[in-house]
């Protein structure tokens, strides 16, 4: 299947060793965790496919279009990974994990990578036997409440009730802010990212907080006056985004961390979709390298040597992803903030490419 998306349940029925219990399902049979068969990227050639785990964070995140597609910046972020490891962004299969099994999926190898909003902490990395492959997206946690509600801080709503999702850093640092502010906020928590968001527009709770830039594309989405709901100035969390893949696998790690870099280096060096062909013959060796002109790069990564030329001519580079999901190119025109690059006053930045 090509650019398809898959229930998590049905892709782990297909492991025949471990058990894992799939959200909403019986007890699937699965391979052991830490146990590697094949090298990852051995896998994806095999099989033809990349598998990558997804979820629906919102418009200009991650969504099914009109026409069943997977758009946004995590969805693009799969392709450009598709293409740099089989050779085109059409050798994907989505795989549609929930918040609280996407960890299981991965581990048990239900999916290659997952690229979406997971936060990089102490506890996942060392404790879940996962590798964070890059941080791809600076975010941090708000909340957004009811205009009629006249609040202008979140210290204004003592004993109000907050709507927040289970299985998130979310509701942690929720409970956190509330301990250390003595705010007697009242939390309702959500299995699902739908269920939250439907409790709060339909007054259920005064308040939802979640990642910043998810509050923006659901308000957007889901509101129908979205002039009716405000974005308070206080975000109270560091929410460092990644992809997530196994640790049992550093040389896809690797992969999967130099496809980040190869778009932020590209932007850094003004490589984009539009001018790829005549960069990569030009005289910057830096561009030179990465795009395939001088040859090496991709042979220490496993890969062809135009895996990187692939990446921006087909997906684009790191500017030209975020600013057509979420940018000045998008309805949501989110300001790059955190997310420019260091030469911008933003926190991305690229090893050199040699």
């Amino acid at each position: 299947m090509r650019g398809t998306t898959l229930i998590v349940a049905a892709v782990l029925a297909a492991f025949p060793c471990g058990q894992i219990a799939a959200a909403g399902g019986p007890t699937i049979p699965a391979p052991a965790v830490g146990t590697a068969v094949a090298s990852t990227l051995d896998t994806v050639k095999q099989r033809g496919v990349l598998r990558c785990g997804i979820t629906e964070n919102g418009r200009g995140l991650a969504t099914l279009d009109e026409n069943g597609r997977w758009v946004g910046f995590f969805p693009d972020f799969c392709r450009a990974v598709a293409t740099a490891t089989s050779g085109s962004t059409e050798n994907l299969e989505f795989v549609n994990v929930s918040v609280g099994n996407r960890f299981d999926a991965l581990r048990e190898g239900a999916v290659d990578l997952l690229a979406e909003a997971s936060t990089w902490t102490l506890g996942r990395d060392a404790g879940l036997k996962l590798s964070f492959a890059g941080l791809y997206f600076f975010d941090g946690q708000g909340f957004l409440v009811h205009t009629s509600l006249h609040a202008g801080h979140i210290n204004q709503l003592h004993g109000a009730s907050v709507c927040v999702q289970t299985a998130t850093t979310t509701v942690k640092n929720l409970a956190d802010y509330d301990r250390l502010n003595n705010l007697g906020l009242k939390i309702l928590a959500f299995e699902t990212v739908e269920g939250t968001y439907a409790a709060f527009f339909s007054r259920q709770c005064q308040i939802v907080t979640d990642d910043s830039s998810a509050l923006v594309s659901l308000r957007f989405t889901q509101a129908q006056d979205p002039a009716a709901y405000v974005l308070l100035p206080e975000i109270i969390s560091k929410e460092p985004l990644s992809p997530v893949v196994r640790d049992d696998d550093p040389a896809w790690a690797d992969i999967v961390r130099w496809v980040l870099f190869a778009m932020i280096a590209a932007e850094e060096r003004g490589a984009h979709s539009g001018n790829v062909e005549r960069v990569r013959d030009g005289s910057d060796p830096e561009m030179r390298r990465l795009l395939g002109r001088e040859p090496g790069l991709g042979a220490v990564l496993g890969l062809d040597e135009d895996w990187g030329f692939r990446i921006i001519r087909d997906v684009g580079n790191y500017g030209e992803i975020f600013d057509r999901n979420l940018g000045q190119g998008s309805p949501l025109k989110l300001e790059r903030g955190y997310n420019a690059l260091w030469t911008k006053g933003g926190l991305l930045w690229a090893p050199p490419v040699r």
